[in-house]
């Protein structure tokens, strides 16, 4: 059984994808932002669940987390499901988290980024003047087009790492409402079959799924030029090179 870290798993997607991976006999390392966010993990810990706090959005927070996951017992895979929709939080815990953990834990050879259709509004042009730091608020379309260009950059930069992006769809959680559309039960399927399935499917990388089906991103997202851009942003913003 695999060891594997899915962040934002307090609630809806995330806590979902925890559950059924700790139903499937896995080891599971759950995340919250706050010790009275955490709280409510219990029931997981209890279940033989870790738990590792740390708010996101603070990149001291990120460090210190990958810090004590580091010094534990190794990951085979994550699953960045942490994500906020909108305020001056959006770029720090939809890209600059996920670009942090990613460089700062060598261990996973399984890399699950959580994206959104939203991504495919997202703005390549965005990537000159985004302000990391959540100053201001950012876009969340520009934050997923750039968690999905830094998963396809992971697979192209670290050979036998699987790294993909999954689309959840619109699905009725706290961020996405009472009445979206889509099934939250597929919501979380392929972020768990990702990280944990000896499926040879599940062992590719460079994808984009939705729903178990792999399908085209934004077409910035397999541009080099605009991966390398991406990569080097963040590599700069951070003084941490992936």
């Amino acid at each position: 059984m695999s060891r594997i870290l899915v962040t934002g798993s307090a609630d809806g997607l995330g806590r979902a994808t925890a559950e059924a991976l700790l139903d499937a006999g896995h080891d599971v390392v759950v995340h919250a932002r706050s010790a009275e966010r955490a709280e409510v993990l219990g029931d997981l810990a209890e279940r033989g669940a870790d738990v590792v706090v740390g708010d996101f959005a603070e990149r001291d927070a990120v460090r210190r987390v990958a810090a004590e996951l580091e010094a534990s017992r190794p990951l085979d895979a994550v699953v960045h499901n942490a994500g906020v929709w909108s305020g001056p939080a959006v770029m720090p815990v939809n890209i600059v988290a996920p670009y942090l953990l990613t460089a700062l834990l060598r261990g996973p050879h399984r890399l699950v980024y959580v994206s959104s259709g939203s991504h495919l509004g997202g703005r390549p042009s965005a990537l000159e003047n985004t302000d990391w730091r959540g100053a201001s608020a950012g876009s969340y379309a520009d934050s997923k087009l750039f968690v999905t260009a830094l998963a396809a950059a992971v697979a192209r930069l670290r050979p036998g790492v699987a790294s993909n992006a999954v689309d959840p769809g619109w699905v009725p959680t706290k961020m996405g409402g009472p009445h979206a559309p889509d099934d939250l039960e597929l919501g979380h399927r392929t972020q768990e079959w990702l990280a944990s399935s000896d499926d040879p499917e599940a062992l590719s990388t460079g994808g984009y799924w939705y729903h178990g089906e792999r399908t085209q991103p934004h077409p910035a997202v397999h541009d080099e030029t605009f991966q390398d851009r991406l990569v080097r942003a963040l590599a700069e913003e951070t003084g941490t090179a992936l």
